[in-house]
């Protein structure tokens, strides 16, 4: 059945933007080449003192379909509203300014819209993490996880980031947009989650299972800012808690649990070892259970003391950096290629499937 009025929908892109001239021309030209044309793209420069402005300007003057809307800076989740309130398509799909879009998301999302009825609110891709030169580093988020799924998504935002998702116009109109109050507290980094939340309360969701969006992992970029992470997710956890007191406090455990256990892996990625035990231990804190059964438990402890010590040895020998040390031994980032990551079917399966037991386990619940 079509929930759409018609068999094209206008849909609009909205790019918050914050000095993202290293990546804002790569992630404009991602969406222009994507194989759906019928797309309107908001800029949203959010007091950029960069070249940001000048580069989007540039290419809106050769594409029509951009245009650029202007704030003082004011965090993520304020530019994304403001996009929002501008956009004019009957779906809205957020892209952060450093992510891409493999060519056919958009289409293949829409069509996911065109075949399903209005009690589906948000359709998402597949993500790989991809380097400073968009090359995939190997990292993934996979899952297919679909229809009513508020309990698995409290436990784990298993969607991965805010540019995976293509939301119905409607949805956002009943919901409400972004939360702007988690930025004056001190606590940015999960405004797309605590969205996805509102929204699964009163519709279905829908998986696109191929690797369609390119998540970029930098130091600098927001993921990198742990702590008003953590701030943020406690922020919203206990807003659901506070609006859904009959959920068993279970899975507000286990949210906690994860959640410092992502931190714990992107502090690894970072080489920021003793912050990677920090979260380690808090999420052993939050449920000292379900960590102890996650091999990453083992394998980061073991990585982040052992990097630990070889820094101590180097301030007592003079030995070379560590990072030399790694780069001899074979240790650095394997970067590869969508089609490679696509062919590791064990991971992926094994992914899905633990995706799919925990969600029925949950509805059981």
């Amino acid at each position: 059945m079509k929930s759409v009025s018609t068999a094209s929908p206008l849909v609009s892109v909205i790019i918050p933007a914050y000095n993202a001239e290293a990546f804002i021309q790569r992630t404009l030209t991602s969406v222009l080449s994507q194989t759906y044309k019928n797309l309107e793209v908001l800029v949203i420069d959010d007091g950029s003192t960069d070249r940001t402005v000048e580069i989007v300007q540039a290419m809106a003057e050769g594409d029509r379909r951009i245009h650029l809307l202007q704030q003082p800076n004011s965090g993520v989740a304020a530019a994304r509203n403001l996009g929002i309130k501008h956009a004019k398509g009957e779906f809205i799909a957020p892209l952060d300014a450093d992510d891409i879009w493999y060519p056919q998301n958009i289409e293949k999302q829409v069509q996911c819209f065109l075949t399903s009825d209005e009690t589906v609110g948000l359709v998402y891709s597949w993500s790989v993490d991809i380097d400073e030169k968009d090359v995939p580093t190997g990292e993934f988020r996979a899952a297919n996880i679909g229809g009513y799924i508020y309990k698995a998504l409290i436990c784990h935002n298993f969607l991965g980031n805010a540019s995976a998702s293509l939301i119905r116009r409607t949805c956002l109109e009943k919901v409400g947009y972004y939360n702007q109050e988690l930025r004056k507290q001190g606590a940015e980094g999960c405004e797309d989650w605590d969205l996805y939340l509102r929204i699964a309360e009163y519709y279905q969701f829908r998986a696109i299972p191929e690797f369609l969006i390119g998540y970029r992992k930098i130091s600098s970029s927001m993921s990198g800012n742990f702590k008003k992470m953590a701030r943020s997710h406690a922020l919203m956890l206990q807003t659901v808690q506070n609006k859904h007191p009959e959920m068993p406090t279970l899975l507000y455990r286990l949210s906690s649990s994860s959640f410092y256990m992502y931190l714990a892996r992107q502090s690894s990625q970072y080489g920021n070892d003793c912050g990677t035990l920090f979260w380690l231990v808090q999420a052993l804190k939050a449920d000292y259970i379900t960590p102890l059964i996650r091999y990453g438990l083992y394998t980061l402890s073991l990585k982040s003391l052992l990097r630990l010590s070889i820094r101590s040895m180097k301030s007592i020998f003079s030995l070379n950096s560590p990072d030399q040390i790694y780069r001899r031994s074979g240790q650095s980032p394997h970067l590869i290629s969508i089609a490679e990551l696509q062919s590791r079917h064990f991971s992926i399966k094994f992914k899905l499937f633990a995706g799919h037991v925990l969600h029925r386990l949950l509805l059981a619940i």
